[in-house]
């Protein structure tokens, strides 16, 4: 990532005295721009974007509150913070100030203190600690696994990329970054962006709409981070259950994760692109079916037999899911839900080199039973150009 630059202070004042004391209270921390006019700084912002104007409130010409006024019309510029500066406290004149909704309200003259004071506590707003993101999880979202922050600034940073093409994509993409104080910190480059209204609008949108789903499709299973017959792949799988990396390579058949076990199937195999392919200990014979909305049968792979280590997992782990993809022209599988295990049976099939292997056969009972249309669609049989 690029190193991090100085933020951009921008002081407006027609007062050249105001415009030497303020710069040299902020020159050693910030990148300072000093101008004297109302219509400079507007010239000014249509060039550059600072992070912060500090406007006089009374200038000859035009003043604070119509720079204020026009930067509120501009949507480049109506997310900067603007903190007016003024020798004027009558009351009402104060209040007149501060129905226009500034980010703060300096009283002339101005303490070198106060102000870097002021300028810290804003900034700060783009970091958070630690132990505070940790409870909104808990409190917003009833997210308890303590390893969800590292996983979450793992995704935020842009690591969790599968490919070369991935990375390039989204390697440059600089969200958030932590400190050395382990603090959560929003990146310069982000917040510049976010100063844009229409961008800001669109994040803001995205953010809602995606919480909004969040609650709508988990409101009844607040334990559970997969919601029924939603279509996941492998990655989203890794990705929800806060896995520090991608681990969708590893996960076929069978999948451990945690006290968590994951089962993948594919009901038909017709008119796969790797229907040829070799597999190591043999081709499965896909005898895995519902026998009906509750009851499901599954085959261990080859060489699985029941008190093999793989077994073990699949009937120890603390939670069960089912996904199923009809072919695998599919990329995705519908979440079936959770099942106990009603019945495990031993026996045999032969692997590649015609030797008999141990196999594992599984009956299962879903908690709930399976949507009768999604049932009828995996049991149809798969169209292909040479049935059509």
């Amino acid at each position: 990532m690029q190193t991090e630059e100085r933020r951009k202070i921008l002081i407006v004042d027609d007062d050249p005295m105001v415009l030497k004391v303020i710069r040299s209270y902020l020159k050693d921390s910030y990148k300072v721009y000093c101008i004297r006019s109302g219509e400079e700084a507007l010239k000014f912002l249509s060039m550059q974007i600072p992070d912060v104007v500090l406007l006089d409130y009374m200038m000859p010409g035009m003043d604070g509150p119509e720079v204020f006024r026009r930067m509120q019309e501009d949507e480049r510029t109506q997310g900067i913070p603007v903190f007016f500066m003024t020798a004027v406290t009558d009351r009402d004149r104060v209040l007149e100030c501060m129905e226009m909704n500034p980010e703060e309200y300096l009283v002339k003259p101005v303490s070198s203190s106060k102000l870097l004071k002021k300028l810290s506590d804003l900034f700060e707003k783009e970091s958070i600690t630690k132990e505070t993101f940790v409870e909104k999880m808990k409190q917003e979202y009833l997210i308890e696994n303590e390893n969800a922050w590292d996983n979450a600034i793992y995704v935020l940073e842009g690591h969790f990329v599968s490919n070369k093409e991935e990375y390039e994509k989204f390697a440059n993409i600089e969200i958030v970054k932590t400190n050395t104080d382990d603090m959560l910190e929003r990146m310069y480059s982000y917040t510049q962006r976010l100063s844009h209204a229409e961008f800001r609008k669109q994040m803001k949108d995205i953010v809602l709409v995606g919480l909004k789903r969040y609650k709508n499709k988990y409101s009844y299973a607040k334990d559970s981070k997969f919601v029924l017959y939603e279509k996941y792949s492998r990655r989203d799988v890794s990705f929800l259950m806060n896995c520090e990396k991608d681990l969708s390579s590893t996960m076929y058949g069978m999948k451990r994760i945690g006290e968590d076990v994951f089962i993948f199937v594919t009901y038909h195999k017709v008119g796969a692109e790797n229907e040829d392919k070799l597999y190591a200990d043999g081709k499965p014979d896909y005898a895995d079916m519902f026998v009906d909305n509750m009851i499901f049968k599954w085959d261990s792979q080859i060489g699985k037999g029941p008190e093999s280590g793989y077994m073990k997992d699949v009937v120890e782990a603390k939670r069960r899911h089912l996904f199923i993809k009809k072919s695998d022209a599919e990329t995705s599988f519908y979440y079936m839900g959770t099942f106990d295990i009603i019945n495990i049976i031993g026996d045999k099939k032969k692997d590649n080199n015609g030797n008999l292997r141990d196999i594992t056969k599984v009956t299962m009972k879903m908690h709930y039973a399976v949507r009768e249309d999604l049932l009828r669609y995996l049991e149809s049989k798969i169209i292909t150009g040479e049935n059509r």
